[in-house]
């Protein structure tokens, strides 16, 4: 594997390998289960996996957690290149962001719910820098969690509004025995916290039982069992043609999302 810092150099390294097809996972690091997923499912489609760790400060809002988001690169190194990936691609803000950078990707009513709702100019910052890393690459497919389901589905909207040329992969969301989904995030939880926080999995499991026309009443009833959780929003949404029962809530400083399918496929 070989690491990247310069949007140069990761071009000139993928310029010769362009005959076969190129597979994307764009991250912010502190690695996990989860994204092991993304780039094994690149691996097993694609000839080449370019992975991608990037602390975007532009999908940060004022207050949010930029700062102390968790960062241990030579961590991450080790586990992309065991996971089989081939680049790296490491870049400094200044790289993505350089001096009068001034373009931004709005994206819709799309991203004014839900996750845009409580976090403005949140899927601004993603689409941007997801947009500059779809034009840097240049994958035929790219690898998104369904933990980020919103997020996905913006992406998915603007490679087809804008006639990117590349599939979006949405793969299904790995999960801690408790059933709580693998998040960077969770590290930030202490022990209490922790136990706290799966009730947010069995809330949405409750729902996925109840079926599509009553999951988010019973899914929060189940929560609100759970007094140390402070829930965002519990909403049904219909994402691209697929319909989900999602969930955001707080425990501590912590904030937390998830989702189940009501109906349709994840690629």
């Amino acid at each position: 594997m070989t690491t990247h810092r310069t949007i140069a150099g990761l071009r000139a390294a993928l310029a010769p390998l362009r005959g076969g097809s190129v597979g994307l996972v764009p991250t912010m690091g502190a690695l996990h289960a989860g994204h092991e997923a993304l780039a094994r499912r690149a691996g097993a489609e694609c000839d080449v996996v370019v992975a991608s760790i990037f602390v975007n400060p532009a999908q940060f809002g004022r207050g949010e957690d930029f700062e102390r988001y968790p960062r241990d690169e030579e961590q991450d190194t080790a586990l992309a290149e065991s996971w089989g990936v081939d680049h790296l691609f490491v870049p400094p803000v200044e790289e993505m962001y350089p001096d009068g950078f001034g373009t931004w990707v709005e994206v819709g009513d799309l991203g004014d719910e839900l996750e845009g709702a409580v976090r403005p100019g949140h899927f601004r910052g993603v689409a941007t820098v997801c947009l500059k890393l779809f034009n840097i690459v240049r994958p035929e497919r790219a690898y998104f969690g369904q933990k980020d389901a919103q997020q996905a589905a913006v992406l998915e909207r603007m490679a087809r509004d804008l006639d990117l040329g590349l599939v979006i992969r949405v793969v299904p969301t790995v999960r801690e025995p408790d059933g709580l989904a693998v998040s960077s995030r969770n590290a930030y939880l202490s022990p209490e916290e922790r136990e706290a926080a799966a009730a947010l999995p069995r809330a949405l499991a409750e729902g996925l039982k109840a079926g599509q026309e009553r999951a988010a009443e019973a899914a929060r009833a189940a929560l609100a069992v759970e007094p140390r959780l402070e829930p965002d929003y519990v909403q049904v949404a219909r994402l691209n043609g697929r319909v989900y029962l999602l969930a955001a809530a707080r425990v501590g400083t912590t904030r937390l999302i998830d989702n189940v399918v009501l109906e349709g496929d994840l690629e």
